[in-house]
């Protein structure tokens, strides 16, 4: 018997009004359109002004186009190109990782004047916008099938690349009813713009965060902060230590059994202690590793400058560092959240790039961190400006979370609205 030249298959979630509208179609995207090419035949010379046209950064990190964010290129007249049309679904051709090519990135809206295509991406024109349409196609092109087709098509060593004449041989599904994918595509955008929403307000929380960094420590040449909390307005000026007065490395035994014990890392940018899931390969003339306790203040001396600071918390409690990354405790009774703080502050980190040393891998000395100076206010000033910054990053971890929470969910709802790749392998190997 002959194979059928359409073969179908059933999301795991539908919406009840589509409930009996039948099995989705598998087509072949030559199908339902034909590849149009990016710009071509150009110069470094030609870009910076003229024209717009969309990066290739702009259809990796987005499923839809963002005309606000394009660069410019110079289209002489008479010079025939190839520009954007709604519709258009942009590809990128070809990646370092076979799981980061044909990211693609959909022409939601008409442009309001002739925008152009990077080369090194090319576009999917569909022949109806009817059959595949704009808003539904920004979903189909991340859905799980289409992902491990393309990672499947993708060839090559040390770049993965896409040929485009067998890109035109993949198959998608498609709903028969259009307006199951206008369904589809309304679920799925409704959720996108909540999910945008609740990422403005994070940002919003980190800009606010970041302004009483700036204003609740002195700035450069001054000994008290641009804001105080009322209680401590007449306290005086702060005062100037070095850190070496203030901190102390705990004294600890080499850890005999380091093989045996998880390892810690220290995020750059002051994001935190992490556990690896990794547990180190000894040798005779590694380095030594010490176990590290709740409270103690961790810095990566390779990457002090680059804001490799954090707090031992209960999850990391026990676990163990290199002597790369040193532990420090306040010598007396100072507050290590807020002395945290102080040196988190991106300003006053990045102004040691200048001091680390070394002929291979750079990093701070002992000597050159303890003599660093910072200026410091009595107990209780410290303990109120680190439960006030604690408070804020409690309030950003929080909203950390729900964002994971509705990005976990579009994924569930992406592999449940569209036909599992199980499903696509099942089709098309139907008699």
């Amino acid at each position: 018997m002959n194979k059928p030249t359409h073969t179908t298959a059933i999301p795991k979630l539908r919406f009840p009004e589509f409930a009996h509208s039948g099995e989705w179609e598998v087509i072949a995207l030559s199908k339902l359109g034909e590849i149009v090419n990016g710009l071509y035949g150009k110069s470094s010379e030609d870009f910076g002004k003229g024209k717009p046209f969309v990066t290739y950064k702009q259809v990796y990190e987005s499923s839809k186009v963002d005309f606000s964010k394009c660069g410019r290129v110079e289209i002489r007249e008479g010079e025939k190109q190839n520009n954007l049309v709604k519709g258009d679904i942009l590809f990128t051709t070809s990646s370092e990782t076979p799981h980061e090519v044909g990211f693609a990135s959909v022409v939601l809206i008409e442009p309001n004047e002739p925008t152009y295509l990077n080369s090194f991406c090319f576009s999917l024109r569909p022949f109806s916008l009817e059959q595949l349409q704009p808003e539904f196609s920004q979903y189909l092109f991340q859905s799980a099938a289409y992902r491990k087709s393309i990672r499947t098509l993708s060839q090559g060593i040390t770049r993965f690349n896409i040929s485009k004449s067998a890109f035109l041989k993949l198959k998608v599904f498609l709903p028969k009813a259009p307006a199951e994918q206008r369904k589809i595509a309304d679920c799925l955008t409704s959720l996108d713009a909540c999910i945008t929403l609740e990422q403005k307000k994070l940002e919003l929380l980190r800009t606010h965060k970041k302004g009483l960094l700036q204003q609740l420590f002195p700035a450069e040449g001054q000994r008290v902060p641009a804001l105080r909390f009322p209680e401590f307005a007449h306290s005086g000026e702060w005062e100037v230590k070095r850190l070496g007065e203030i901190l102390s490395e705990p004294l600890k035994e080499i850890e005999k059994k380091p093989n045996q014990i998880e390892l810690l890392s220290v995020k750059l940018h002051c994001k935190g202690i992490e556990n690896t899931g990794k547990y180190p390969t000894v040798t005779e003339r590694g380095r030594p590793y010490y176990r590290r306790y709740k409270g103690e203040l961790l810095i990566g001396r390779q990457n002090f400058h680059n804001g490799g600071i954090g707090i031992v918390k209960d999850e990391n409690d026990g676990k163990i560092c290199s002597n790369a990354i040193s532990s420090y405790l306040p010598r007396n009774n100072d507050d290590i959240v807020f002395i945290f703080y102080y040196i988190s502050r991106e300003d006053f980190y990045k102004n040691f790039s200048n001091i680390v040393n070394g002929t291979g891998q750079k990093e701070i000395t002992k000597k050159e961190f303890d003599n660093i100076k910072i200026h410091i206010p009595p107990l209780p000033e410290q303990r109120k400006i680190a439960s006030c910054l604690a408070s804020v990053d409690a309030l950003i971890e929080a909203q950390s979370r729900r964002i994971e929470v509705l990005q976990r969910h579009k994924k569930g709802l992406l592999q449940g609205l569209f036909p599992r790749v199980s499903e696509a392998e099942s089709a098309e190997a139907a008699p």
